[in-house]
């Protein structure tokens, strides 16, 4: 057989590994996947230019693109004109239920960053979905039972795959492991997007890690093919696409553009950005050096820029700008949750005022607060996409001064970094990818951020705040001095041995969770 389905099927799993699931996923490898990996060996070639002098731009056999006054995207589709509120999380039983009871317009639903492709979450995470969409989901606990709300009060399911770079190889063609991109998107569309379709609203995606238009490109090739191999319309897919990328940046009008037929928006990351910044960057020494990366707020010159420009871009060309995440998690102590609520409300205010169409948070209880700051610009208005922001003007050199950024590099810091990594992936590779951490949740893109930002320190010599420079031993002394402030730190020795591998090589790892996933079966 063409395809080949390596991971155990346990019970149910046939209602998701159809036979119409696998013939798309066997299609959609042997037409697309040849230029995925030309594209992901494009983004290896522009970091060697980069490494010998190159740097980044908008691009100039593009210009005409962003130039054209008269291109939009397609009008919002159902269930996607008012996105005032967005919660994020992986697709368990538990959390499917509450994020779609939680009061938020959309529901993003993560097969990505806050999820562990395990077997049992690649497969697990669209068959909870499809038993969310059928109403025959339900969760309970010694302690509670969880149901879901009436239809009309659901959030809209917008379904994060992969990216790009992640393989699948418990299902291959012709022996090959196919895109973990590709499977999420197929495994979710061939058993939802009809069922969708018949409730008013239609199969949605937020697309991660993207680092060009020609990217883009692909997406909607694909999109493309799946609506014309199932039989549904051209243009029944929505895809909102994360810039979290720094040469995504420079591409947001192309991105747009190549997607315009599918196109819900864009939305503006903040950890991934940074771990970008650092990795296009590399070997770049201290000129794209980040601070504490808890120092490094949306505000500062070169993230101001970026958020400026995806709401500017956006409306120009009608389509919904999506603010960041509110990672906060109300906690037991009234005194954390009334200066962690306050620094919420202030970030979601910023936003609103800039002209995004709604914002993120990763828990149930943030959802009011993001709410109201929202409410109180939008009133009944389901959007701002009136407000162009014709006054930001936005260049090349505006977009790379990171040099710019103020904060320091301290031993907290990284101690924080080196913590909250360390606690981080020993969760993820127990099989779970979003975790409360110091009263915040965090994903993967913490991970990556905290690991990347030691990385390019100890390449640096830094020397930090209290007189020490980052050296490969005094990572290693501050991870054993961490992890023993841990309970059953042994539990952490596996992600203190993953961390330091990919935190002290020579060579940059690309992304971390291509070694994490090599420690599954």
């Amino acid at each position: 057989m063409p395809v080949d389905v390596t991971g155990p099927i346990n019970e149910r799993y046939d209602e998701i590994l159809t036979e119409r699931a696998l013939g798309l996923i066997e299609t959609l490898h042997r037409e697309y996947d040849g230029r995925r990996q030309e594209l992901l060996a494009r983004r290896a070639e522009r970091v060697a230019e980069i490494a010998a002098g190159a740097s980044l731009g908008f691009l100039a056999e593009t210009k005409d693109v962003r130039d054209d006054p008269e291109w939009r995207v397609a009008p919002a589709a159902p269930g996607l004109v008012d996105r005032r509120v967005e919660i994020t999380g992986p697709t368990d039983r538990k959390m499917t239920i509450n994020a779609l009871n939680s009061g938020a317009k959309v529901w993003l639903a993560d097969q990505e960053d806050a999820n562990t492709p395990t077997w049992e979450n690649v497969v697990g995470g669209p068959l909870n979905l499809l038993d969310a969409i059928t109403r025959r989901i339900d969760f309970s606990t010694d302690a509670k039972s969880y149901a879901l709300k009436p239809d009309e009060e659901l959030a809209t399911i917008v379904v994060r795959p992969r990216g790009w770079h992640l393989p699948e190889k418990h299902i291959l063609v012709d022996g090959s492991p196919v895109s973990g991109s590709l499977v999420d998107f197929a495994l979710y569309f061939a058993a939802c997007a009809e069922l969708q379709l018949a409730r008013g609203q239609g199969p949605y995606f937020y697309l991660p890690k993207m680092e060009s238009h020609l990217e883009a490109r692909l997406w909607n090739d694909v999109f493309v093919t799946a609506q014309d191999t199932i039989g549904i319309p051209r243009g029944t897919i929505r895809a909102t696409v994360l810039i979290e990328t720094y040469p995504a940046a420079f591409e947001m009008e192309e991105i747009l553009y190549e997607l315009r037929d599918h196109s819900a928006g864009l939305n503006a990351g903040r950890w991934d950005y940074m771990f970008s910044v650092i990795k296009t960057h590399r070997t770049r020494g201290k000129d794209f050096q980040l601070p504490d990366r808890n120092s490094v707020t949306m505000t500062v010159p070169f993230m101001r820029a970026y958020t400026e420009l995806l709401v500017r871009t956006c409306h120009k060309r009608g389509a919904h700008a999506i603010g960041g995440m509110a990672a906060f998690i109300p906690s037991k102590d009234p005194a954390v949750n009334e200066q962690a609520f306050a620094k919420v409300e202030a970030d979601k205010t910023r936003e609103a005022g800039d002209g995004f169409d709604g914002s993120w948070v990763a828990h149930p209880g943030m959802v009011e607060t993001c709410r109201t700051v929202f409410d109180s610009v939008l009133g009944d208005r389901p959007n701002q996409l009136d407000k162009l922001r014709e006054d930001v003007h936005v260049t090349a050199d505006q977009l790379l001064d990171v040099a710019a950024t103020p904060g320091s590099v301290t031993e907290a810091g990284l101690r924080n970094n080196v913590s909250v990594a360390i606690q981080y992936l020993a969760a993820w590779l127990e099989g779970t990818g979003a975790v409360g951490i110091f009263n915040l949740m965090e994903d993967a893109a913490t991970a990556e951020i905290s690991r990347s930002q030691i990385w390019q320190w100890r390449r640096n010599g830094v020397v930090l705040d209290t007189g020490e420079t980052v050296t490969t031993e005094f990572v290693e002394r501050i991870a054993d001095e961490e992890i023993h402030k841990l309970d059953q730190y042994l539990r952490y020795q596996s992600a203190r041995a993953l961390f330091l591998e990919v935190t002290l090589a020579e060579d940059y790892v690309d992304f971390l969770t291509l070694p994490a996933y090599n420690r599954f079966a």
